[in-house]
């Protein structure tokens, strides 16, 4: 690498980057797994769930690094005993903010959450070994929404990571979510916390795709588990647009539909129609 070339060093190996681009841009470029829970590819980084915090060298605190800009001869350590000691007291935290079952030493059975097998946040449970019991459970007053034909709201299983809210604001700009109230009222909410099928949402699904959790589901995920289906990839057949998704088989059957992420033309974006027609 030419000496003037802006480099960045990675858990000891020296990478080049972009102006502009952050810490999670450049690491993920070059094959290094940093978690994150509220960063979503596309749209404004918030720094909200703190999951994908590093070392860097000189700073006085944890950085995160979807939000943080690479810097010239900057050093950086993505799992040092820090970084990972504050992931799993997030993780720990998160476990107990709601009706999260499916960490360690959960039952893993039919009555655990409707996505256990396809979480993220169980994903990093089990990469960091984090059980839920260190903190009391948080009491969740919010009922599942289940009045419209597609999407079930369990707001008792919410983190507020906010990716929902940028897939429908920022990505389908469909503006029919946000986020309300203060404190530990927080709450995604719709039309003035009233429910989907009484605002402007379409339907598309795209907050269901980016839910880390399994707050955003659609009913058709209640009939089987994830694990239990196959992903058959092929071209949406209702216009002639040609988006790319995944029909999800169980017993010759599907009985979900995705986008395909990262290729052209709809990166993982479908309509009401190609999603749960």
């Amino acid at each position: 690498m030419a000496e003037n070339q802006n480099q960045i060093t990675i858990n000891g190996i020296a990478y080049a980057f972009e102006p502009d681009e952050t810490i999670l841009s450049v690491a993920r470029r070059n094959g290094i797994d940093i978690p994150t829970l509220c960063y979503l590819k596309g749209t404004i980084p918030t720094g909200a769930c703190r999951i994908c915090v590093v070392e860097v060298k000189g700073a006085r605190s944890l950085m995160p690094s979807c939000s943080t800009p690479a810097a010239k001869n900057m050093i950086v350590f993505t799992e040092s005993a820090p970084v990972v000691e504050a992931r799993r007291l997030i993780i720990q935290l998160l476990l107990s903010s709601g009706n999260h079952n499916c960490d360690i030493g959960g039952s893993g059975t039919e009555d655990c959450c409707p996505v256990c097998g396809a979480c993220t946040l169980q994903d990093l449970a089990y990469r960091y070994q984090v059980k839920g019991d260190r903190f009391p459970k948080t009491n969740t007053l919010y009922p599942p929404e289940l009045d419209n034909p597609f999407i079930i709201r369990d707001f008792s299983r919410c983190i507020l990571c906010g990716r929902c809210v940028q897939a429908c604001n920022e990505v389908q700009v469909n503006n029919a979510i946000s986020i309300g109230y203060r404190g530990s009222s927080t709450k995604i909410i719709a039309a003035g916390d009233r429910h989907l099928k009484d605002s402007d949402c379409v339907f598309c699904g795209e907050c269901v795709q980016v839910c880390p959790v399994g707050a955003l589901v659609e009913k058709s995920t209640y009939k089987t588990r994830d694990w239990k289906t196959k992903k058959i990839r092929t071209t949406c057949t209702y216009c002639g647009v040609g988006c790319q998704i995944y029909l999800h088989v169980h017993y010759n059957k599907v009985v979900k539909v995705t986008g395909v992420e990262d290729v052209p033309p709809n990166f993982g974006s479908l309509c009401v129609k190609g999603r749960f027609g």
